[in-house]
């Protein structure tokens, strides 16, 4: 079958999108600002540069505790035995004590809201043994997520020259965990948390930053000497969820450094769905069928991000053979869809498919309706 290119334009004019300002110069080591639902870089720096990611190390332990407590492996109600180790663990604690039992929930609300180290390592033990055995799943689970620029040599983001990380990987991780886990990351939002007594507030002043601009639900700070101030933050406007993480920073600047640059996210930027599932984009000449046409369509929702006045200056190009023979089945491929910018880029691509099934004929009747279109295309 002839194989044709239809080129559809949702606006006939070329109307290139109006240009936006610059993404806020914060002047830090490295920082990004990503759309999760649609995997969209927004604004970077340095992305890929490996850093000490000090507690925000935490993201991937409680990812990883989320995913076994999801598979049965852990329960939230286990009571682990605290050890010696995970008592003794320096820097910003829970206070567990040694050889009490503390429910994993609790453990999972005191690594989160107080970035307890103690209680990170606790959890680590809980899971696999040992915190060093617990290390391998969360190496592993950076592959698997795709974080190349990530190795973790400890749960809780002590200093450590083994464990390092990027602004990139960390949007990877905490996109990932926010879609994978949302009763867990209900725990990001939490001001404050008291265990045995002792009451601590969550880090991440964003919380109390509540205005019409951007209303936070998590995520999490973290500091060390070598690897300075850091922050990831997320926050959801309109329908769009924005995650944006800074490196390097200063103590409080950290905070308005991920403000400034969910404000600039959420001004100049929105998702929307381009194509719906299943919605007929061509429809396709049948020979030899019960049925003379079959439409094809895209097999999933469409959702792209883009600058707020992009859409008008998009099109979208299908490329199907003009007429098929039967039988047909829906499912199967039935060509592709690229769609453009306004500078003439590919911003999305994908396989389209038969969107239903078309029966053949009998075989006298196949033979002749074959022979038919054959005659006809004699004369075209």
């Amino acid at each position: 079958m002839n194989k044709i290119k239809f080129i559809f334009l949702t606006f006939l004019s070329i109307n290139l999108s109006a240009a936006i300002p610059n993404p806020p110069d914060l002047g830090i080591g490295s920082y990004i600002l990503y759309e999760p639902n649609t995997k969209k870089v927004l604004a970077s720096f340095n992305a890929d540069a490996p850093v000490e990611p000090a507690s925000l190390t935490k993201l991937m332990t409680s990812y990883v505790v989320a995913d076994f407590i999801e598979k049965d492996f852990i329960s939230l109600t286990d009571t682990p035995k605290i050890s010696i180790n995970a008592w003794k663990t320096p820097g910003s604690r829970m206070f567990i004590r040694e050889s009490t039992k503390v429910p994993v929930q609790e453990l999972i609300k005191g690594m989160i809201i107080q970035s307890g180290n103690d209680a990170s390592v606790a959890l680590a033990e809980h899971v696999a043994g040992s915190e060093e055995d617990f290390t391998y799943l969360m190496n592993e689970q950076a592959k698997e997520l795709g974080m190349e620029n990530t190795s973790f040599n400890n749960a809780s983001g002590l200093p450590d020259p083994l464990n390092v990380t990027s602004a990139y990987d960390l949007a990877i991780l905490t996109g990932e965990l926010i879609k994978n886990f949302p009763e867990h990351y209900r725990h990001y939002s939490q001001k404050s948390f008291t265990y045995a007594g002792i009451a601590q507030k969550n880090r991440n002043q964003l919380l109390w930053r509540d205005n019409a601009s951007v209303t936070f639900d998590g995520v999490k700070t973290g500091y060390t000497q070598s690897a300075g101030y850091c922050l990831v933050g997320s926050a959801v406007k309109d329908g769009m969820r924005l995650v944006a993480v800074v490196l390097g920073s200063g103590d409080d600047k950290r905070f308005n450094d991920v403000s400034n640059l969910m404000v600039y996210g959420f001004r100049y930027f929105k998702t929307e769905k381009l194509f719906e599932k299943n919605d007929p984009l061509k429809s396709v000449q049948v020979i030899a069928g019960k049925r003379d046409n079959v439409n094809i369509g895209i097999p999933e929702d469409v959702v792209l991000t883009l600058q707020r006045d992009q859409r008008d200056s998009l099109r979208y190009e299908v490329t199907a053979d003009t007429t098929v023979l039967a039988p047909v089945n829906s499912m199967d491929k039935a060509g592709t869809v690229k769609v453009f910018d306004g500078d003439n880029n590919i911003i999305y691509q994908s396989d389209l498919i038969y969107l239903e099934s078309v029966e053949e004929l009998g075989f006298f009747q196949r033979i002749i309706a074959i022979i038919w279109n054959w005659i006809k295309s004699l004369f075209n």
